[in-house]
């Protein structure tokens, strides 16, 4: 699996962990392509640590309360994208997986794995819990 990080994604990353992405400019796409960055380099126990620490510390910085960050939508995202990261073997940027699979940016695809009543409960925001549903494919490192 060969996944570059354009020179755009890495000033995207830069940008986004110093502070300079505001939380109107942090939708569902900017989600989808901070996990890719991570993914690109890294393996997805670490790049879920990554996108954790990198959303806590955005919540902190722009002082939005850390109750909002969601520890199952954040592991379960990095598993979906790194799932299409493995479907898109080569791919040169994050806007280059998005377009060969844009369902990726269909933010309710979470609930084809879990019940709402699982996905949007206390215990899954904050820790990690399995689907309920359908299983996110993983693959090993």
């Amino acid at each position: 699996m060969k996944h570059e990080v354009s020179s755009e994604d890495a000033e995207f990353r830069e940008a986004f962990e110093s502070g300079r992405v505001l939380p109107a400019e942090f939708g569902h796409r900017s989600h989808v392509r901070l996990a890719y960055v991570y993914l690109a380099g890294q393996d997805p126990d670490a790049a879920t640590a990554s996108m954790r620490s990198a959303l806590q510390g955005f919540l902190q910085h722009h002082g939005i309360p850390p109750a909002k960050y969601h520890e199952t939508l954040t592991r379960a995202w990095v598993l979906a994208v790194r799932h299409f990261m493995e479907r898109a073997p080569e791919t040169i940027s994050a806007d280059d997986l998005i377009a060969r699979h844009p369902e990726l940016l269909d933010s309710k695809i979470m609930l084809s794995h879990y019940s709402a009543s699982l996905l949007f409960s206390p215990e899954a925001r904050a820790d990690f819990v399995e689907p309920d549903a359908s299983p996110i494919p993983r693959y090993s490192t």
